[in-house]
C-alpha cells in the first residue's frame, strides 16, 4: 500500500517542518534515466531530491473536477511526475469553458472532459496513468472511489459536493486539498480530521440554498483558477513528499483585483462530533430539486411562448420574473422579463415588487434557482406562482434558438 503517515519523523532527503505531518506516500523503488532527465529540475532542490519524486512517482492523487480548478491543478500534478491521477467528472467540454479550462481546446468541445483531460495529461507526460471516473460524486460511491487514492484535490463549485468531500475524506482518515473560486477571489486550504481541522469548522453550516451564486451564475475570472488550482497543487506535494509548512489549519485568501494573499487561521471545533458516515448533502444544503416544484407550478419553454403572445395580444396578464444574475440578463434574455436577482427576492427585498393579484413564472438559466424562489414565494403566502421547467437553456434551444447560451 502507497499511503503512509509518519508524524513525528522525517526520513532522509525530506525537510520536515515541526508540527506537520511527515511523508503522506513511501518512495517507488527508483527512477529511470528518462525520469531522472524529466524531473532533474525538483532532483536538484535539496528539499525534494530523489527520494521526493519517488514518493511523487508512487502518490495516488483524485481530482475533483476537471473544470476551472481541476485544469491547472491536473497540468501540474502530471508535470510533476504524480504517478497515478483520478478524475472524477460526468460534464461534457462546451465552448464557455475554454475562457478558463485550460486542459481543453476547441477541438474537445462536445467531448466528456475526462477524455480531454486524459489526452492532454498524455501529451505532457506520458508516464502518469489516469484513471477515469465518468459518473456524479455522491454519496453512493465517493467512499469506494476515495479508498483508490492518497490524496483528494478537491475542485468543486458547489457546496453539498465540498461537504460530502470532506466527510468521505474523514472517514477514510485521508488529507485533501480544498479550493475555491468566484469572480475575483480565491480560497484554498488542507483539511485533515485527524490532525487538524476540517471543512466543517470552517463552514459549521451551509449558507442558504441560493444566497451565493455559482461561477456558472456569477462569473469567475479565468485567470484565478491558474493562481488557485497550481497553489492547491503545491499544497499536495508538500502532503506527498513531507517538506515545508501546510496549509492544515490555515486558509489562503487570494484577491486577484487587489493582487494580495492573506491567511486566516481555522481551528477544530473540540466539541464537534466525529464525522462517521455519509449523508444527504443537497438537503443538508437546502438545495429543492426542480421537479419537487411539482407539475402544476412548472410551464415548459413552448408554454410560455404561448404566454407571452396571449399577453401581447392583451388576452392574459401575468409577470415573468428572470431570477438570474445581472451580467446573466444583458448576455441573453426573454423579451418581457423583469429582473429580480434570487438573492433579493430570498433576502425578503423584493416581495413588494412581486405582485399577488397576478399569475408569477420565474425563470433562471437552468430551472435551480426558479425552483428555490418558487419554493420560498409559496413559503410566502403566493399561490398564483410556477417556473420555466429548464430556465432560459430551455427557451433557446425549444423557441429562439438563434439566441446566445453561456
Amino acid at each position: 500500500m502507497a499511503s503512509k503517515f509518519t508524524p513525528n519523523a522525517a526520513p532522509a532527503g525530506t525537510k520536515k517542518v515541526s508540527g506537520t505531518p511527515g511523508p503522506l506516500v513511501d518512495p517507488a523503488d527508483g527512477l529511470s534515466p528518462d525520469e531522472v532527465e524529466r524531473y532533474s529540475r525538483h532532483l536538484i532542490i535539496p528539499e525534494i531530491g530523489a527520494i521526493g519524486q519517488r514518493r511523487l512517482k508512487n502518490a495516488r492523487v483524485l481530482v475533483i473536477g476537471a473544470g476551472g480548478l481541476g485544469s491547472p491543478a491536473l497540468l501540474y500534478l502530471a508535470a510533476a511526475g504524480v504517478g497515478t491521477l483520478g478524475i472524477v467528472d460526468d460534464d461534457t467540454v462546451d465552448l464557455s469553458n475554454l475562457q478558463r479550462q485550460v486542459i481543453h481546446g476547441v477541438a474537445d468541445v462536445g467531448r466528456p472532459k475526462i477524455e480531454s483531460a486524459r489526452d492532454a495529461i498524455a501529451a505532457l507526460n506520458p508516464l502518469v496513468e489516469v484513471r477515469l471516473h465518468n459518473v456524479r460524486l455522491d454519496a453512493s460511491n465517493a467512499l469506494e472511489l476515495f479508498a483508490g487514492y492518497d490524496l483528494i484535490l478537491d475542485g468543486a463549485d458547489n457546496f453539498a459536493t465540498r461537504y460530502l468531500v470532506n466527510d468521505a475524506a474523514a472517514i477514510l482518515g485521508k488529507p485533501y486539498v480544498w479550493g475555491s473560486i468566484f469572480r475575483f477571489d480565491g480560497q484554498v486550504s488542507v483539511f485533515w480530521e485527524q490532525y487538524g481541522p476540517t471543512y466543517r469548522d470552517l463552514y459549521p453550516e451551509a449558507p442558504p440554498a441560493g444566497s451565493v451564486p455559482s461561477c456558472g451564475e456569477g462569473g469567475v475570472f479565468g485567470m484565478l483558477c491558474a493562481a488557485v488550482g497550481s497553489l492547491m497543487v503545491t499544497e499536495a506535494v508538500k502532503l506527498i513528499t513531507g517538506v515545508g509548512r501546510s496549509l492544515l489549519g490555515r486558509v489562503a485568501l487570494f484577491d486577484a483585483l487587489g493582487g494580495t494573499w492573506r491567511e486566516i487561521k481555522v481551528s477544530r471545533d473540540p466539541e464537534a462530533e466525529r464525522i462517521t458516515e455519509l449523508t444527504d448533502y443537497e438537503a443538508f444544503c437546502g438545495i429543492i430539486p426542480a421537479a419537487d416544484a411539482g407539475t402544476e407550478h412548472t410551464v415548459t419553454a413552448t408554454q410560455l411562448a404561448t404566454m407571452l403572445a396571449s399577453r401581447t395580444a392583451g388576452l392574459k396578464d401575468f409577470q415573468l420574473v428572470d431570477v438570474r444574475e445581472t451580467g446573466e440578463y444583458e448576455i441573453v434574455r426573454i423579451d418581457g422579463a423583469v429582473l429580480i436577482p434570487q438573492g433579493r427576492i430570498l433576502a425578503g427585498e423584493a416581495w413588494q415588487e412581486l405582485p399577488q393579484d397576478l399569475d408569477i413564472v420565474f425563470h433562471c438559466k437552468a430551472g435551480t434557482r426558479s425552483a428555490a424562489v418558487l419554493a420560498a414565494a409559496r413559503a410566502a403566502g403566493y399561490e398564483r406562482v410556477s417556473h420555466l421547467d429548464g430556465g432560459i437553456l430551455a427557451w433557446v434551444r425549444d423557441v429562439e434558438p438563434g439566441k446566445p447560451v453561456y
